[in-house]
């Protein structure tokens, strides 16, 4: 301690010490409770929202109410995470994980009595808070990370993962929780109707007060900056501009690093739409029924936790993400090469435990690609985190509002025939980024 305080009169000034000493009066562990904290928000909000997105294809079928919701929904996503990464440098990024929740209660409060004047204007408002909330997690998120590896002196890139692998993991649980919830109290509902839905948007809305309430007690971050407040403070006019942003927008898209990155974003959205719009209604559905979905998506969403939080163990740096990126696609590759060969067991029982190996192949390749394509944004975009979380979000839920609008006019086996060949494309373009990027890497994305 003795040697800190000569080493700051020596050579730093008064008023960065100051910074310095501010900074140190946080409590040691104040950085992995933010991370607990926000794990278990997002837990709570969306275990409510997943489940009510999985049941619009089911509930709101009049006019094809539910999923065209939904394709609005994305689209809207879409559109306002191009304006994202400005907004969230605006209000800073606790304050838009806070207004991002608004919108997802909002839009399970819209569930309470489904129609075109619900609904759509709910989704419309959902796609620009998804866009925050979303932005401001990897921001959020990737900032706590760098916070804790600085004052603990840790390897950062080991810090990132292991953060992203912890609220991945607490994450996926959602469609584990929310489908079990949905079960218990929709058990004697009827399919096609809002019979006895009620009660269940009504306990997911208390659920989901409970998860905005718990964004409050967050610590407030800055973004882009590592060296304090004062970089903070130096940039905020410039930050908070539009030529700001566009000059963000276009220095991504001119970055051979994120246009390599993009496919397998693009790719990872492409995936889990087809989980939810496609593999629980062509393979779960016909296999073992509609009362399999939730079992189905309850195997997924552990298997997607498990894998989360394993990923982010073993996460340290560019060589590891590589691997387990290789370990994820593989998985998926798996599952898409098998449902192309129609592959199938006629057996009551077995056939339920192939689908549910079928579903856990897919929660293990999702939770390698959210963790690893989290991570090495945040080690790659130091000086624009909020740009590159924004890219994310705009290639993700871009793809996810494609596979809504156009999968019901295509056969199944076109859809996993363009899955396939999309994941072998941006798997190499990743290999391309890992063998560009690993000639050069700084000791943070370095294993």
């Amino acid at each position: 301690m003795a040697s800190v305080i000569i080493h700051r009169d020596e050579d730093t000034p008064l008023v960065a010490a100051d910074n310095e000493s501010l900074l140190q009066f946080q409590p040691p562990k104040s950085h992995t409770r933010d991370v607990h904290v926000l794990s278990i928000a997002f837990l709570l909000i969306f275990l409510a929202y997943g489940a009510a997105q999985n049941l619009q294809s089911t509930l709101n079928t009049e006019e094809d109410l539910g999923t065209t919701s939904l394709g609005i929904l994305y689209l809207s996503f879409t559109f306002f995470s191009v304006f994202a990464s400005l907004v969230v440098r605006i209000l800073g990024s606790k304050n838009a994980l806070i207004i991002g929740t608004s919108g997802y209660w909002l839009y399970v409060a819209a569930n309470l009595k489904p129609n075109w004047y619900t609904l759509v204007p709910a989704s419309l408002y959902l796609g620009f808070c998804a866009s925050i909330i979303w932005v401001g997690q990897g921001t959020y998120l990737t900032s706590t990370a760098r916070s804790h590896a600085t004052d603990n002196n840790l390897h950062e890139g080991a810090v990132i993962g292991d953060f992203n692998g912890e609220f991945w993991a607490v994450y996926a649980l959602h469609q584990f929780i929310g489908n079990l919830i949905t079960f218990a109290l929709l058990s004697d509902g009827q399919e096609g109707s809002t019979n006895g839905t009620t009660l269940l948007f009504v306990v997911f809305l208390f659920v989901m007060t409970f998860g905005a309430i718990l964004m409050c007690f967050l610590h407030k971050r800055s973004g882009n900056s590592k060296a304090g407040y004062k970089d903070s403070e130096a940039d905020a006019g410039e930050s908070t501009s539009l030529k700001s942003l566009f000059r963000s927008l276009t220095s991504a898209l001119s970055d051979v690093k994120m246009l390599l990155i993009i496919p397998l974003i693009a790719y990872s959205g492409l995936q889990q739409a087809f989980v939810w719009a496609e593999f629980t209604k062509y393979i779960v559905t016909p296999a073992i029924g509609v009362s399999g979905v939730g079992i189905a998506m309850a195997a997924y969403g552990a298997f997607d936790g498990i894998c989360s939080l394993a990923a982010g163990r073993l996460t340290s740096g560019l060589k590891s993400i590589t691997s387990i990126v290789s370990v994820g696609a593989f998985a998926q590759a798996v599952v898409l090469i098998l449902l192309l060969l129609d592959f199938s067991i006629s057996s009551g029982f077995l056939s339920t435990l192939y689908i549910l190996f079928l579903a856990a192949l897919l929660g293990i390749g999702d939770g390698v690609l959210m963790t690893q394509l989290n991570a090495l944004l945040g080690m790659l975009f130091k000086q624009d985190t909020e740009g590159a979380f924004a890219q994310l979000k705009i290639w993700q839920s871009a793809t996810i509002a494609i596979v809504f609008f156009l999968a019901p006019h295509i056969s199944f086996q076109s859809v996993v025939v363009t899955m396939l060949v999309f994941l072998c494309l941006s798997f190499c373009s990743f290999l391309w980024l890992a063998l560009k990027v690993g000639r050069g890497s700084s000791p943070s994305t370095s294993e």
